[in-house]
C-alpha cells in the first residue's frame, strides 16, 4: 500500500500503510471502544512489563494513548534534513518485529528504510484478511503507526464513511488517506518530489492528487 501521502490543496495519501505504516493500528483514542480497550491494554501492559523481554514490548504501538493531533495544512519538508544517509538507510533504526497480519518484516524493512520510490503491489492490503475484517468491524476511525518509531501517522476515515475509504483504496491499490486524516506533526511532503515521508526517515508513499484534491 504505497502510503502515497500527497496533498497540497487536499493532501490524499496513498500509504504504504500495511508495510510502511506498520499496519499497527488502533482505534481512534476518542472512541468508546479505544476507551475500553485503554483500560485492559493498560493491565496487559503491566503484566508484559512483568513476564517478558523488553524487545517484544514492540507488540504494543508505542504513543497509543498520546494526544493524536488530526488534520491541517499540509507541512512540507527537506529532503537532503529527513532522508539522508542514517544508520539504517534513511532510518536509525529498523522496523518493529512482530507486525500485525503476518506482514513480512523483511520486505517492511526495505520499502520503508531502504527505498525511496517503490512499494508492495498494488492490492496487497487486499491479501491481508484480519486486516481488512478489523477494519470492516471498527466502530470509528482507526490511528496507523509508523512501523519504525510507533509514533502516529494517519487517523482514518475521518469525514467519510469506512466503506468509502475502502471503496477509495481498492481503487487506487493501496490505503489512501486525505489531509484531514494525516498527523502532520509526524508526516512531511518532500519539495519538489511530492514523496510523502516521516519525519524519522522512513517511506511512506508519494502525493498523487486526483480531481478531489491531493491524495
Amino acid at each position: 500500500m504505497i502510503v502515497t501521502i500527497s496533498y497540497s490543496r487536499n493532501l490524499f495519501f496513498a500509504l504504504t500503510a500495511i508495510l510502511s505504516v506498520a499496519l499497527a493500528y488502533q482505534p481512534h483514542p476518542n472512541s468508546p471502544r479505544q476507551r475500553t480497550q485503554d483500560s485492559r491494554r493498560d493491565f496487559v501492559r503491566n503484566v508484559v512489563a512483568l513476564s517478558v523481554p523488553a524487545s517484544v514490548s514492540c507488540l504494543l504501538p508505542k504513543f497509543a494513548h498520546a494526544e493524536i493531533n488530526v488534520g491541517g495544512k499540509p507541512v512540507y519538508g527537506d529532503d537532503k534534513v529527513i532522508m539522508g544517509q542514517k544508520s539504517h538507510g534513511t532510518t536509525e533504526n529498523a522496523v518493529q518485529e512482530n507486525l500485525r497480519f503476518e506482514v513480512d518484516r523483511a520486505k517492511a524493512d526495505k520499502i520503508s528504510s531502504y527505498n525511496r520510490h517503490f512499494a508492495e503491489y498494488g492490492g496487497y492490503f487486499t491479501s491481508r484478511e484480519s486486516y481488512l475484517d478489523e477494519l470492516r468491524s471498527a466502530k470509528g476511525p482507526i490511528t496507523y503507526y509508523d512501523s519504525v518509531s510507533g509514533k502516529p501517522l494517519f487517523v482514518a476515515p475521518i469525514g467519510r464513511s469506512m466503506s468509502s475509504f475502502l471503496a477509495e483504496s481498492e481503487y487506487h491499490g493501496w490505503p489512501s488517506f486525505r489531509d484531514e486524516e494525516v498527523v502532520w506533526d509526524n508526516v512531511r511532503v518532500l519539495k519538489g518530489s511530492g514523496e510523502t515521508v516521516s519525519t524519522v526517515g522512513t517511506h511512506l508513499g508519494h502525493n498523487i492528487p486526483d480531481k478531489k484534491g491531493n491524495r
